[in-house]
């Protein structure tokens, strides 16, 4: 039984908000930068 369509119809639609945010490009730069910074910080004490 395959309830992956249901399972995506069920899903919640994001906002208008939400979308406009995900299309940003500012947003997207400093959500960039800033895992790049997480990703840095975890590699710079791991090793």
């Amino acid at each position: 039984m395959d309830t992956t369509n249901e399972r995506i119809a069920q899903a919640p639609l994001p906002t208008t908000q939400e979308l406009r945010r995900r299309r940003n490009p500012v947003l997207q730069f400093f959500r960039f930068m800033r895992i790049n910074w997480t990703m840095w910080r975890l590699a710079r004490t791991s090793h």
